[in-house]
């Protein structure tokens, strides 16, 4: 009898609170999302399962000595997972459009816009009952609106540890929701007559210029804003890897097997940060609604000076570009191909809006090392 009281009271029947089972529920959720409706599986899985796992009561998986607690700890506190998955973009990114056109780091600058207005809007949500957020918090929250998840974990996991678990699922959720989010904005923003503007071919970039662009990028960065060297820092040593031609092995294991396995592993640690404890707070309900206002924000930015320079160069720039400015690489970049192609069927803009997709994870790097250099004290 002993033994079946023990057995009930060691189970998780007799263990489970709601909150533990609505964040499964959410969880599963993030599966669906993932599998069904392909909303960025790569994170959305391990991230949904972890959400799953860590609410198992007495799993053990988040407690000192389980898999999400060391994954957590070595990866996403010390901020190495973010930096190899940057390692890994920068061996996946091409920055012949933006050497070829580099007019278009106005537009990744631009699409910056959001991040700094959404950290005063969190500011200014303290004037609300139950919301208590500091300027690191703020500034945490502030970065989803880049639209770079790796970004946002490594400025969260620095200023915001506690805020992690949010401020990752509303990056990565408005990073899978791109296509949903930001058309409506776009057209708002511009007529019929300005989405059909056809862009002249870009020129051609030798390998001398690709080879040298993330050296001169490392080098103005390690010059005025020592801060942010950890991001681009590894964003270019991929980016080299890829551009110089003479350690394809590392930059295929960097684009491939390395940025997998990190994932995996990534994933699993934000998902550790879903518990039922730490996530069902009402600053969680203003960490999703901000990450949206952030995100729509550097949208229109992005396109807002996209039009300014397409009449000051007398209609040669397709405003619809400028909301490639933010870094969802290259998902924002194919819906302004699409948006493009419905207003005039011979309309390729794909390869000009890399220039300021690119140019926007930059931008949301140097972005959070200010955030960080002013901040992280």
């Amino acid at each position: 009898m002993e033994g079946l009281m023990a057995f009930w009271t060691d189970s998780g029947i007799a263990n489970f609170t709601a909150g533990q089972l609505f964040m499964m529920a959410v969880g599963g959720l993030l599966l669906y999302l993932a599998i069904a409706r392909g909303f960025e599986p790569l994170l959305l899985v391990p991230i949904g399962f972890g959400a799953v796992l860590t609410n198992i009561p007495n799993g053990g998986f988040s407690e000192a000595g389980g898999l999400l607690y060391y994954a957590y700890h070595v990866g996403i506190e010390t901020g190495v997972f973010p930096l190899l998955i940057f390692m890994g973009v920068g061996a996946l990114t091409d920055f012949g459009a933006l050497i070829a056109n580099p007019k278009m780091l106005l537009l990744g600058a631009a699409a910056q816009f959001g991040i700094f207005a959404t950290l005063i809007g969190a500011i200014a949500l303290n004037l609300v009952p139950g919301f208590e957020f500091t300027m690191q918090d703020a500034a945490a929250i502030a970065i989803i609106g880049g639209a770079d998840g790796p970004t946002a974990i490594f400025l969260a996991s620095k200023l915001a540890p506690e805020l992690l678990g949010a401020i990752a699922v509303a990056a990565y959720s408005y990073m899978a929701l791109v296509p949903i989010i930001q058309p409506p904005i776009m057209k708002l923003l511009t007529t019929e007559a300005e989405r059909q503007i056809k862009m002249e071919q870009l020129r051609e970039v030798s390998k001398k210029e690709k080879i040298f662009f993330p050296l001169m990028v490392l080098g103005l960065t390690i010059l005025f804003l020592p801060a942010a060297t950890p991001l681009v820092g590894m964003f270019c040593l991929g980016n080299l890897m890829r551009e110089s031609g003479v350690v394809e092995r590392l930059s295929n294991t960097a684009q491939n097997e390395l940025i997998n396995i990190v994932t995996i592993f990534l994933g699993l640690a934000v998902g550790s940060k879903l518990s039922a404890d730490k996530f069902l707070q009402l600053e969680t309900l203003g960490i999703l609604v901000l990450g949206a206002i952030a995100f729509g924000i550097g949208t229109a930015a992005g396109v807002l000076m996209a039009k300014l320079m397409s009449k000051l160069s007398g209609g040669k720039i397709n405003p619809l570009i400028g909301a490639a400015g933010v870094s969802a690489v290259p998902m924002a970049a194919r819906v302004v191909n699409k948006v493009g192609l419905e207003a005039n069927q011979q309309n390729f803009l794909l390869m000009h809006a890399m220039g300021p997709n690119v140019a926007g994870v930059l931008g949301s790097a140097v972005a959070a090392g200010v955030l960080l250099a002013v901040l992280g004290g």
